[in-house]
Formats: structure tokens, C-alpha cells, sequence
């Protein structure tokens, strides 16, 4: 699939997740990342965004999130939304 335009989800509210994409010119998909939790949870929520749009079958894509705690579902929640918004 391939992002057509910039589109973003979620909130800066406690729990949850931040999530702006855009279409990348290069090849490749790169994931900017801001969190509360960096040191403890940084890779981890790297590995989530990187799993969703895998999984999407996603390529070429840039992506900013600003982490204020997120679990899990809800990181994925998010990179979805932006991503069907975006398309």
C-alpha cells in the first residue's frame, strides 16, 4: 500500500500516543520517536510501529510519535488510523 498524503491520530493525553506520517521519497520506512518512557520502553515501542506497518504491507513511510505512556494496542491502534487516513 502507499501513503498518499500526511495524516496523523491519537492525543498528548496520559496514556496514549501522538501519531504523524507522511509519505518518504527514499526508500524506507524512518520512525522519529519522543517518549516519557524512552529509556524503558523506547525500543519496544519502535518495534510496535515497525510490526504495524509491516503488517499493512507499508514501505516507504515517515513516521513521528510522541509517546505519553501508550500500551501496546493502543500504539498499533494509532499507526492505523493515521495510515487508513492517510491513504
Amino acid at each position: 500500500m502507499k501513503i498518499k498524503a500526511p495524516a496523523k491520530a491519537g492525543t498528548m493525553e496520559s496514556n496514549d500516543i501522538y501519531i504523524m506520517i507522511q509519505p518518504n521519497d527514499e526508500d524506507g520506512i524512518i520512525i522519529e520517536l519522543e517518549s516519557i518512557v524512552m529509556k524503558q520502553f523506547g525500543k519496544q515501542i519502535k518495534q510496535v510501529i515497525l510490526e504495524t506497518l509491516e503488517s499493512m504491507e507499508i514501505k516507504n513511510i515517515h513516521v513521528v510519535a510522541k509517546d505519553r505512556g501508550a500500551l501496546d494496542y493502543t500504539i498499533r491502534a494509532r499507526v492505523e488510523t493515521a495510515v487508513k487516513r492517510a491513504m
